[in-house]
C-alpha cells in the first residue's frame, strides 16, 4: 500500500525544485533553462540542477550557476519537493519516487504501464505535460514538441527515402518530368499538420487524413502545393497506404493508447524501400508493425518497409526542443511551486486534466482505461 500523500505537499508552496539529468537513451533535453531558473529563483525558490543536466542541450553548469541554481547530485535533485523532467522516469529512477514528491514531466503512461505502476506504488503525485488540456481541447504543453516532431517526421522521411539509407531512392519533390514522392499523413493535429506542411513545401504529393471535417476546413485556408485534405475512413486508408512512398502516423488520444490505423497486411502491400514514420509510438504507435526505436538505432526494416519509431523525436534537436518546452512549462512550474498544487488548479484549472496519479490512485480517465484501473475524480485526489 502506498504511503498517504502529505497534505503539505498538495496545499503549501514547494520550497525546492529539482532538475535531474535525463537518462533515457539518447535523451539530451533538459527540463529548465538558465532563464527559467532565474525566474524561479527571483520568486524565492530554490532550484537544484544536477551537474551536467544541460550538457546535451548545449547548456553548461556555469550558466545554471550564474542564474542562481544549486548544482547538486542526482540524489539531491530528486529529493526536491517538485521534480521537473522531460521524459518519464526510467527503472533506475523508480527508487527516487516517493509519496511527498510532485513530478512534472511527459509520462505517456498508456505506452509505459510499468512507470504507472511505479508511481502508484510509491504514492507519487504525477502531473503529465501531455494531458494538460485547455477548455478548447488544445494541449498547450504537448503542442511545441508536436510541432517539432511533425517537422522532423517529414525531414526524416525524406532522408530515409534515399537509397544509401535503405529507401527506394526517391527525391521528395521529384524533378521536372518525374513524379514526386507520395506522402500519406494520418491525423491532422499539430504533428500531422506540420508534417504535411513541410512535406508539401518539399514539393511532395501529400494526402492529409483526419476524421474531423471541421479540422480539415480550418486548415484549408493555409493549404499549399500538392497538399490534399481528406476525411479519413478505413477504406481510404486501405487505398492510399499501399501506394505511398512515405506514411506518417500522427494520431493522438490524450492519456490513452493510439488506435491502430494501419494493419500489418497493409504494410505488407507497401513497396519495398518505402518508409513509415510513426510519431505516435510514445502512445503505443498507430502502425501495427511499429516497435519503439532510439536515435542511436532508429530504423527497423519490416516486410521491406523502413520503420522509424523513435519515442523521443524532439530529442534529436535538444537545444530547440528545450527552449520550446520551457517556454510553455515555466508558468505552470511557477504557479505549482509558488502556491501548491491544490491552489494552482484554481489559477490554472487545466492542471486538473494533467493529474495522472495521486496517493496511489489514477486521476485521469484515459490513463485509467489504458492501465485497466478505476479512476478517481482529480478534485477528489487533491482533497
Amino acid at each position: 500500500m502506498a504511503a498517504q500523500a502529505s497534505p503539505h505537499q498538495l496545499t503549501a508552496p514547494m520550497a525546492s525544485i529539482g532538475v535531474p539529468t535525463e537518462i533515457k537513451r539518447d535523451e539530451r533535453r533538459v527540463a529548465l533553462t538558465p532563464d527559467g531558473v532565474r525566474e524561479l529563483v527571483t520568486q524565492g525558490m530554490e532550484v537544484r540542477v544536477q551537474e551536467g543536466a544541460g550538457l546535451g542541450a548545449g547548456i553548461g553548469d556555469d550558466a545554471f550557476a550564474a542564474a542562481g541554481a544549486r548544482l547538486v547530485s542526482r540524489e539531491d535533485a530528486w529529493a526536491a519537493h517538485l521534480v521537473v523532467k522531460v521524459k518519464e522516469p526510467q527503472p533506475e529512477e523508480f527508487p527516487y519516487l516517493r509519496s511527498d514528491l510532485v513530478l512534472f514531466t511527459y509520462l505517456h503512461l498508456a505506452a509505459y504501464p510499468d512507470v504507472g505502476r511505479a508511481l502508484l506504488e510509491a504514492g507519487t503525485t504525477a502531473v503529465a505535460y501531455e494531458t494538460v488540456q485547455l477548455e478548447d481541447t488544445s494541449l498547450p504543453l504537448l503542442a511545441p514538441m508536436s510541432e517539432i516532431a511533425g517537422r522532423l517526421a517529414a525531414q526524416v522521411g525524406a532522408h530515409l527515402l534515399e537509397k544509401p539509407h535503405g529507401g527506394r531512392g526517391i527525391l521528395m519533390g521529384g524533378c521536372t518530368g518525374v513524379r514526386p514522392a507520395r506522402v500519406v499523413v494520418l491525423g491532422a493535429g499539430t504533428v500531422g499538420w506540420n508534417a504535411a506542411r513541410i512535406a508539401a513545401a518539399m514539393d511532395a504529393e501529400v494526402f492529409l487524413l483526419d476524421r474531423s471535417p471541421q479540422r480539415l476546413r480550418q486548415l484549408e485556408a493555409d493549404r499549399r502545393g500538392r497538399l490534399f485534405n481528406l476525411v479519413s475512413s478505413r477504406s481510404l486508408v486501405e487505398r492510399l497506404v499501399p501506394g505511398a512512398d512515405l506514411v506518417i502516423g500522427a494520431v493522438l488520444t490524450p492519456g490513452g493508447r493510439a488506435p491502430t490505423l494501419v494493419e500489418e497486411e497493409l504494410v505488407r502491400q507497401m513497396k519495398p524501400g518505402s518508409v513509415i514514420v510513426d510519431v505516435a509510438i510514445d502512445q503505443g504507435g498507430c502502425i501495427a508493425t511499429s516497435r519503439e526505436t532510439t536515435h542511436t538505432d532508429p530504423v527497423q526494416s519490416i516486410h521491406g518497409v523502413q520503420h522509424y519509431a523513435v519515442g523521443n523525436m524532439p530529442g534529436a534537436v535538444p537545444f530547440t526542443s528545450t527552449e520550446a518546452l520551457v517556454s510553455v512549462t515555466l508558468p505552470y512550474i511557477l504557479v505549482m511551486a509558488g502556491r501548491g498544487l491544490a491552489e494552482a488548479v484554481t489559477d490554472r484549472p487545466e492542471l486538473l486534466s494533467g493529474l495522472n496519479t495521486v496517493d496511489g490512485s489514477v486521476c485521469h480517465p484515459g490513463v485509467a482505461r489504458a492501465l485497466g484501473l478505476a479512476p478517481r475524480h482529480p478534485m477528489a485526489c487533491l482533497r
